[in-house]
């Protein structure tokens, strides 16, 4: 459990500080899909969706999300972000939404979460909008793609396969 920096010595759940830490620049982009069936990927892609404009709902709700990530995640610091972006790309053979999330900060500590939670607000919003044509449809593949700066430097899923 030493590996582990939210727990102390008797394996109480405590917020890491990190005031001695130094301020760098610190980004993580994160991913995640939206699976569905291929009218209604073509019924997103054509902006006719019921509720309204899938891509800018979504867009704006991983945004707000990343910027409240430790209002949901208890133990995260409160960031001052400094760019947060979200991007969508329809994917017809998946067939689906592919939806990349990247967080900024100069700081002192990593904005790993804020990407998570970012693409996973923004998948669950593009559900949200396309759920009353198609309530199959599937999230999946949440995971981090690559972190960059800070103490343990630079990180990305590709070069750990390869390792």
């Amino acid at each position: 459990m030493s590996d582990l920096t939210h727990l102390s010595e008797t394996g109480e759940a405590h917020m890491v500080d990190v005031s001695s830490k130094a301020v760098t620049e610190r980004v993580a982009v994160a991913e995640g899909r939206v699976i569905m069936r291929p009218e209604t990927l073509a019924l997103c892609l054509s902006g006719q969706a019921k509720k309204g404009d899938v891509f800018a709902t979504a867009r704006i709700a991983g945004i707000l999300a990343a910027k409240k990530t430790h209002e949901f995640i208890p133990l995260c610091h409160p960031l001052l972000l400094t760019k947060i972006s979200i991007d969508l790309e329809g994917d017809e053979s998946l067939p689906g939404m592919r939806v990349t999330a990247m967080a900024k900060v100069s700081g002192q500590t990593g904005v790993e979460m804020e990407a998570l939670t970012a693409a996973s607000i923004a998948c669950l919003t593009i559900y949200d909008m396309l759920k009353a044509v198609d309530r199959g449809m599937r999230i999946e593949g949440i995971a981090l793609v690559e972190k960059r700066g800070g103490k343990s430097g630079d990180w990305t899923r590709d070069a750990e396969k390869n390792a």
